[in-house]
């Protein structure tokens, strides 16, 4: 029986104890209906190691774990992906940050553009990123990632562009070069796509001015929650870890 996997932003270590957050808690003894002793998996995110638990001195909405034992430390990609995203509405957000993580991406960027219709500042920034480190925990439990990628704070697109570090790929269904036609990159990639409606044509040669190379995946148009699907596991087969 494979089991429960929680994320706790904690130092782990075996012969250890630790509080539960109550998210966690809630999940295990709400949700799964966990008694004291049962065995379960934490993880950081941050040294790479999955940590066998078991649950100690359950009480009113709180719980300890006990480290049993410490897993293989997470072997490093053979290439680190990058996304830098057009921020779009609610699901679609959440839906592509949710299947970047679970095909491996290292970095998430989230852009303002012309064409972003979402609105962000102040507390409901504050929220928003709230919740898609969320998002991004929920799919390193589920797929079994021992690292947490890195979800950076949202950037208007020229200001990310400044700060970049190439190659950098941008979706462009204009573009000439598919995937296959490209040179294999080094240690790193990172991926640009618009929002809803795609970058305006000022964007793109602000894009393309800055160093990025367009690349096209097929005939069709994809939408904004497809794109990064796509061009990640088509990245991965070609040159990351799908091989």
């Amino acid at each position: 029986m494979r089991l429960p996997r929680n994320h706790v932003d904690l130092p782990l270590a075996p012969g250890g104890r630790v509080e539960l957050p109550e998210r966690v808690v809630r999940h295990l003894l709400q949700v799964l209906r966990l008694r004291e002793g049962a065995q379960v998996l934490l993880f950081n995110g941050r040294d790479g190691r999955d940590y066998l638990a078991r649950l100690t001195r359950l009480r009113k909405g709180t719980a300890q774990a006990e480290i049993l034992d410490a897993g293989a430390v997470e072997p490093p990609p053979p290439l680190a992906f990058h996304l830098a995203l057009g921020i779009s509405r609610g699901e679609r957000m959440d839906y592509a940050l949710q299947k970047a993580v679970e095909l491996g991406v290292t970095g998430l960027q989230p852009l303002f553009t012309e064409r972003t219709v979402v609105r962000l500042e102040g507390k409901r920034l504050e929220k928003r990123m709230a919740h898609w480190h969320g998002v991004v925990r929920s799919a390193c439990e589920q797929s079994g990632r021992r690292y947490l990628p890195q979800l950076h704070a949202p950037l208007r697109l020229a200001a990310w562009l400044k700060r970049a570090a190439p190659p950098i790929l941008l979706l462009d269904p204009r573009a000439e070069s598919s995937l296959p036609q490209l040179p294999a990159p080094g240690e790193r990639l990172t991926f640009l796509i618009g929002p809803e409606g795609g970058l305006n044509e000022e964007e793109r040669n602000l894009a393309y001015a800055g160093g990025c190379t367009g690349v096209r995946l097929g005939p069709r148009v994809l939408r904004t929650e497809t794109a990064p699907l796509a061009a990640l596991a088509a990245a991965q087969v070609l040159w990351g870890d799908f091989r």
